[in-house]
């Protein structure tokens, strides 16, 4: 359907990837994935158009239609969301303004007149007559209601309009669709939703994501960018692991293997060379060993970030104690919450976007008051947090160094201490010294995990810690949680992050709190029986 034939990508010296071949064929959908940085972005605009490359060539099958996921909502902010989305077909869009410019008139010509039904027949023909509710389809799915279907763009909050871009990128049904990152902003549901629309997509998908979870379900094969070149694999994201793992594995044995073989030929050939009756031998060992090559194992573009948190304090049993708490703004979010959260347990917040999870937690932990009644906390917490909005703590006007010193939990902290953690979050060499204002979303929310790590607080509490984290900084926040023997409390539509660590779900819905004592899937499991009733 699409193939990338000997592409290359250069930035003056610096090389994202070249002599990139690779076929995307018809019914698979492939998962690109890599380390941040490793050029995904970039490749995907190249295959949209949007970039050219330095060198190679983008061909696309012929009759074939191509969709992609715009970044970029500015263009339509006084666009009505619905035809936001009517944008998406390019053919249906020019013959639905036809149409309305001229019905629009008073009067017609003889020749606006004739033309009317030719637009009428080729309007029918394109699906026009149902576009309407197949865009609103679209949007409920992804949630946004049907209230909001024809206001401006710019009614909705950030994450809300790159949902209409993805339900645009969605409506033609293109042969070839090409979506960069499309769960981000995402709840739950919405990403259920996505997935199974994906699935009964019968063209090809090229899909960005950081979600295990979402590229474990949906991908039938994975496009790996590192060591710049991409290469392919049949499966989902974890059959990738695992196959690349015994790439890898086997790649070394058969190095170790070699590297006796290759002494035993050169202590041969040394002691024999100068033998006249041995120099055959000797002969016929050299050719051996001249035909040995080592398999070239690269360093990987892929680093994994080190994390622990260690509490500086031993937490009591007594963490948060709540009663009765209620919250409105606008409008009631929830009202009657009561519960106590104790030592040792990990709690995972959901719900759809607005709901009311972020209010939630800053109740919990003492940020904001509650309309009624009070949240109490234990003698000994010490609460460290990760917001979901890192310009809440972030300090643009110093460098990374200098706003993290601020958290050292002991006095008398080092810089080359500061450098250590920040080394162990990736942070090296200048990097350390860079503006908060210029780090990209990845080094933030990094430098928010070595502001935690540094605080050693007894509660740690995470508002979507994974939306900006890459696959492997992900896994490695994820294992760093597990091992955490107090309390933790995180927000998170990540099912994989949640299926691993939750042991009680706490769901807002319809303007309630459901405290449920179990893993995610024990709650869904519970949550349908109950809904049948």
């Amino acid at each position: 359907m699409i193939a990338a034939s000997n592409i290359a990508m250069r930035y003056g010296k610096k090389i994202l990837f070249e002599n990139v071949t690779i076929r995307f064929k018809a019914a698979c959908r492939y998962g690109l994935i890599g380390a941040n940085g490793a050029g995904k972005s970039t490749f995907m605009k190249i295959l949209t158009g949007q970039l050219t490359a330095s060198s190679g060539d983008v061909s696309i099958d012929k009759d074939c239609t191509m969709g992609y996921l715009r970044q970029d909502h500015y263009e339509f902010e006084d666009t009505t969301i619905l035809d936001v989305v009517y944008m998406g077909n390019e053919s249906l869009w020019n013959l639905h303004t036809e149409r309305e410019t001229l019905y629009s008139k008073e009067e017609l010509s003889e020749k606006e007149s004739n033309r009317i039904g030719d637009v009428e027949e080729l309007f029918a023909n394109v699906g026009g007559y149902t576009m309407e509710a197949d865009a609103a389809k679209l949007l409920v799915g992804l949630g946004i209601a049907e209230s909001f279907h024809n206001e401006k763009l710019s009614a909705l909050t950030g994450g809300f309009k790159l949902r209409v871009l993805l339900a645009q990128a969605l409506f033609a049904q293109p042969d070839i669709l090409l979506l960069d990152e499309p769960t981000n902003h995402l709840d739950m549901d919405s990403r259920d939703w996505l997935d199974s629309f994906l699935k009964r997509h019968d063209g090809t998908i090229v899909v960005i994501s950081h979600d295990r979870h979402f590229l474990n379900s949906l991908c039938t094969h994975i496009a790996d960018l590192d060591y710049q070149e991409i290469r392919q694999f049949t499966g989902n994201y974890d059959d990738f692991m695992t196959a690349n793992a015994m790439i890898l594995e086997r790649s070394r044995k058969e190095n170790v293997k070699m590297g006796k073989r290759i002494s035993e030929l050169k202590g041969f050939i040394n002691r024999f060379s100068a033998n006249a009756s041995k120099a055959k031998q000797a002969t016929s060992r050299q050719k051996e060993l001249d035909k040995i090559q080592l398999n070239d194992i690269r360093p990987s573009s892929r680093v994994s970030p080190f994390i622990r948190f260690s509490p500086a304090t031993r937490l009591g049993t007594r963490v948060i104690d709540y009663e009765e708490i209620e919250k409105s703004y606008d409008i009631k979010l929830f009202s009657a919450v009561s519960g106590t959260i104790g030592n040792k347990e990990k709690i995972g917040v959901i719900g759809i976007n607005g709901a009311g999870k972020t209010t939630l937690l800053k109740l919990l932990i003492g940020q904001l008051e509650p309309d009624k009644s009070t949240v109490v906390h234990g003698e000994t917490v010490q609460i460290s947090e990760f917001p979901q909005d890192s310009n809440e703590l972030l300090d643009s006007n110093k460098t990374a160094i200098e706003w993290l010193a601020q958290f050292a939990s002991e006095e008398g902290i080092t810089e080359t201490e500061l450098r250590a953690v920040m080394g162990k979050m990736l942070f090296r060499g200048e990097d350390v010294t860079k503006d908060v204002s210029v780090l990209s979303g990845g080094e933030r929310a990094r430098l928010l995990i070595a502001k935690m790590m540094l605080e050693k607080g007894n509660v740690l509490v995470l508002d979507e810690p994974t939306n900006h984290l890459d696959i492997e900084s992900i896994e490695a926040l994820n294992y760093a949680l597990s091992l955490v023997e107090e309390t933790v409390i995180f927000v998170s539509h990540d099912r994989e992050f949640l299926n691993s660590l939750a042991t009680r779900i706490i769901e807002i819905s319809n303007n309630k709190v459901i405290d449920y004592p179990g893993t995610l899937a024990e709650y869904e499991s519970w949550k349908k029986k109950n809904i049948k009733k």
